[in-house]
């Protein structure tokens, strides 16, 4: 999207105008009685009918009775706290932590989701950064939006698309807007960890076909295509990013619950707003392709600079898209870096600022279309800590099918383990948590203890989101490998499971654990509760199969280590490009 042409700044700048709140630790507007009226919505202070006196304001006119002069509504002084002098105003309270400070504490990885965080610092001007978003369907493709008691995946989109002043000499000529840099960000369900997983742009994929809304509401089915590169999921053949939102499900198994969309501008425009961010480099570059021209070194850039830094790529490592993915991420970690320093926290100005450049360099789905919904996604993304980001990529070989590398494949070894730890919510990152500690030590302690006989379990089979025939497969199994003659197939659950559970009685703790042996299941899966009524009408254990079981004999213990990959590296530490 053309950020250029979404609006302008409005004359007068909001934030010298904002004064904090101690009661409420947010920013509100105060205007004086001559002041200008702002254009900026927000909560306005009537003004003095004299122009020129020095009228009493309103609010000290219909003083509050016990209230002390200067204070504001609802604000009494503390036990103890003198009296201040006749005719002064007393003491300004010590300022609590704003809000828009919180929510920018420790965002995420990559230019979108920062720019979530600081479009949620920017909440106190809600209709002027509403009229900035720019949004567009996601077809059905998402999971309907994310959830703030579960997982969030969020998928990042820049794309080499052309638009705004300056940018006439990067990118295609006459591209559409490709899926030039793509990350996947998985934020865990207890906020404690995120793995930011980059995509390469020349990995091969297959496109499945995707429905798409067009610009006059109706909808048409677009053509998948076969082993093509990743980039072209956007824009070719009038792709939108909900297309490339399938080709993420397709690719990974994992449907990413919304997406976000940046083009050059939010790299350039970001930087600036922030005063430019520190990168490092192990040796002097200079690119005639991407028009970087940097020292060996630290160095602060912002602006074309920026853009420069992160389109190099031959230049660095091997002169490919992955080690211009290195430069990216490292990039990214630096701008989080800035957007959570105390020099952009403390300034209102800033915030504002950073809002408003943030909300114009965004196109995002239809299920974040207005600040309130920013604002929650990055209260949620502000919970995070930046040791525990890590940034890594798809793992990926040299396609064997070129002579002349330009692509790459899925390293099927390496590739898998990191799609289902990422469904697992696996960290990447050691992360010290007590409660989360205990949690693992009372699910340990559940397969600890004596087990039946097989021939004594007794357990119903529910299917609660496997594939179809799974109840009656693993039935099968049990009864003919395993021993397990007790067991029968119940059907389909009410409700489907992302991961398969063994619900069992106090007294069938025994049977719990021969059954848990013999299929892989991990003691979480385990759930003390009741027993049911099988067929003969004697007591039984549920055993619901989730979308996480893969088949007969295959072993359902989730990982507690991340798998291995081939680099990686966390937001909080710098790194020089080699």
């Amino acid at each position: 999207m053309d950020a250029q042409g979404r609006g302008r700044a409005d004359d007068i700048d909001p934030a010298d105008q904002w004064v904090l709140n101690p009661n409420t630790g947010e920013y509100e507007l105060r205007l004086t009685p001559s002041a200008p009226q702002s254009s900026v919505p927000g909560p306005r202070r009537p003004t003095s009918s004299r122009a020129g006196t020095d009228a009493p304001r309103e609010s000290a006119a219909r003083q509050v009775p016990g209230q002390v002069p200067g204070q504001l509504p609802g604000q009494r002084r503390r036990r103890g706290e003198p009296e201040p002098p006749a005719g002064r105003r007393s003491r300004r309270p010590v300022k609590k932590k704003s809000k828009a400070k919180k929510v920018l504490l420790w965002t995420g990885g990559s230019m979108a989701f920062v720019l979530v965080a600081v479009s949620a610092a920017g909440y106190l001007y809600v209709k002027h950064l509403n009229d900035n978003i720019t949004s567009v369907s996601d077809d059905g493709a998402s999971t309907g939006g994310f959830s703030k008691d579960k997982a969030i995946n969020l998928l990042v989109i820049g794309t080499d698309k052309r638009t705004g002043k300056g940018n006439e000499g990067y990118g295609d000529t006459g591209s559409v807007g490709h899926a030039d840099t793509n990350i996947l960000l998985h934020i865990s369900k207890d906020r404690s960890n995120a793995t930011a997983l980059s995509i390469p742009r020349d990995l091969i994929v297959d496109i499945p076909d995707c429905p798409t809304e067009q610009a006059d509401g109706t909808q048409k089915v677009i053509p998948g295509s076969t082993g093509v590169r990743f980039n072209t999921s956007l824009g070719q053949d009038g792709r939108t990013a909900s297309c490339t939102v399938r080709t993420v499900t397709e690719l990974t198994g994992i449907t990413p619950d919304n997406f976000m969309v940046a083009d050059f501008n939010a790299v350039k425009t970001l930087t600036d707003a922030v005063g430019g961010v520190e990168v490092c480099l192990a040796k002097d570059i200079d690119d005639s392709d991407s028009h970087l021209k940097l020292s060996k070194g630290t160095h602060n850039i912002s602006g074309e600079t920026a853009l420069a830094f992160v389109r190099t790529r031959h230049s660095v490592g091997f002169g490919g898209d992955l080690s211009r993915i290195q430069l990216q991420q490292q990039f990214l970690s630096a701008l989080m870096r800035k957007l959570s320093s105390n020099s952009t926290l403390t300034s209102p100005t800033k915030l504002l600022k950073l809002a408003d450049v943030g909300t114009k360099a965004l196109t995002v789905d239809s299920k974040l279309d207005n600040i309130g919904k920013l604002k929650d996604l990055g209260l949620e993304l502000g919970k995070l800590n930046p040791k525990n980001l890590t940034f890594t990529t798809i793992p990926v070989i040299d396609n064997p099918a070129e002579k002349v590398k330009a692509t790459v494949v899925l390293n099927d070894t390496k590739a898998p383990p990191v799609f289902q730890a990422i469904k697992d919510d696996v960290s990447f990152t050691a992360v010290k948590k007590k409660q989360a500690q205990a949690s693992k030590d009372a699910a340990a302690a559940r397969l600890k203890g004596s087990k039946s006989a097989a021939s004594e379990v007794r357990v119903r089979i529910l299917n609660g989101g496997a594939a179809d025939g799974s109840a009656q497969k693993a039935l099968n199994w049990l009864q003919n490998d395993e021993g397990v003659l007790k067991s029968e197939n119940a059907g389909n659950a009410d409700a489907k499971l992302s991961k398969t559970t063994l619900e069992y009685a106090p007294d069938q703790a025994a049977q719990a654990r021969e059954l848990a042996s013999i299929m892989g299941l991990s003691g979480s899966a385990l759930k003390p509760g009741k027993s049911v009524t099988n067929s003969q009408g004697l007591p039984a254990m549920t055993l619901t199969l989730g979308k996480d079981f893969q088949g007969a004999g295959v072993p359902l213990t989730t990982p507690t280590k991340a798998p291995d990959v081939d680099s990686k590296t966390t937001a909080d530490k710098v790194t020089c490009a080699k």
